[in-house]
């Protein structure tokens, strides 16, 4: 009886381990760009830093409803990067902050990050497009399902804009389904 119980146990255990395992590889492949997309490259991580409003993104279930979304970076001692994004949430007539971590996938001058909200679990961060003066960018994630057009200012000149869009739809995104994000001063 000992002997059975242990050995449902220890298949039991050896799925939880696999399942884990394939899990977490899984999530390693979800923080390379998508093929054939090129991300930045030189890129100065310390000018990057600081606060981005975001212009337009896909939607996700973890950003909709909100409406005057920011995002602000910091180096920290050990080269990561703090994340803090922020929005309002017209619904719930509220805040929503999400503070999470990013590290450079390689190279600390190409643009390419891995962020996590939620603990071990990463996803891809990718600058594929970048103002020379850091004034605009844009970032894709493991797929052409996350798109992101961010700038420093609450809009943006309507030649970057069409210069974006032209560039996020030669790499596959369905600029279409594009949500331009309301940055007017509701909810203080």
């Amino acid at each position: 009886m000992f002997r059975l119980a242990m050995s449902r146990c220890s298949r039991r255990l050896g799925l939880a381990v696999l399942s884990l395992g394939l899990l977490l590889g899984l999530g390693a492949c979800a923080t390379a760009p998508p093929p054939g997309v090129a991300v930045v490259s030189p890129f100065d991580a310390a000018r990057y830093m600081g606060q981005w409003f975001e212009i337009a993104r896909l939607d996700h279930r973890f950003e909709r409803g909100l409406s005057q979304v920011s995002a602000t970076y910091a180096l920290q001692p050990d080269g990561s990067v703090s994340v803090t994004n922020r929005g309002y949430n017209a619904a719930q007539g509220a805040w929503s902050e999400a503070v999470g971590r990013a590290v450079f996938t390689g190279d600390r001058n190409t643009g390419s990050l891995k962020v996590s909200f939620f603990g071990p679990f990463y996803g891809g961060y990718h600058v594929i497009a970048l103002d020379p003066d850091y004034r605009w960018a844009m970032v894709i994630g493991p797929d052409t399902g996350y798109l992101w057009i961010l700038a420093r200012d609450k809009t943006l000149p309507a030649d970057v804009r069409a210069q974006l869009l032209e560039q996020a739809a030669r790499v596959g995104v369905d600029t279409r389904a594009l949500i331009w994000v309301d940055h007017g001063a509701k909810g203080g």
